[in-house]
């Protein structure tokens, strides 16, 4: 009696579970991380056409700029938002790696600036570096081993 019960349940619960647009949500994480993208290639152009920077240089100080952009537009309130709409297309590019930062950072600002900011806003962010090192290293040594 039991078992029946719980398999009532369960197919109630399927029943009623809201359908998932999984091909409008991708859509959707693919155009907004792609205009991310596309912005961070046009500040990156003028960069070099503009201010004529060198390659890496306009590389750098692009980067440095989406990282700052990401960091304000958390800051208020405006990232959360688009994050809300596309999903996982404004974690992939590196605004995302500022908004994890930024929000650790405004999370917990009440416990003040060493144990509560500096301490929390790496939590998240310090795991996404300790993964990039390490993939870094693995696909540089495998780049290195298939040259020679």
């Amino acid at each position: 009696m039991n078992n029946v019960k719980k398999e009532a349940i369960e197919k109630a619960k399927q029943e009623t579970k809201p359908k998932r647009k999984v091909l409008f949500n991708t859509a959707k994480a693919f155009f907004v991380g792609g205009m991310i993208c596309l912005l961070a290639q046009i500040i990156i152009d003028i960069l070099k056409k503009q201010f004529e920077l060198d390659n890496e240089l306009a590389n750098s100080v692009g980067v440095a700029i989406m990282v700052f952009l990401g960091a304000l537009l958390t800051g208020l309130g405006i990232y959360d938002k688009i994050g809300q709409f596309a999903g996982a297309g404004t974690i992939i590019p590196i605004t995302g790696f500022a908004n994890s930062m930024t929000s650790a950072a405004l999370e917990s600002k009440s416990e003040g600036i060493i144990l509560g900011v500096f301490t929390n806003m790496f939590k998240v962010a310090g795991s996404v570096i300790v993964v990039g090192v390490i993939s870094a290293f693995i696909f540089g040594t495998i780049r290195f081993l298939l040259r020679i």
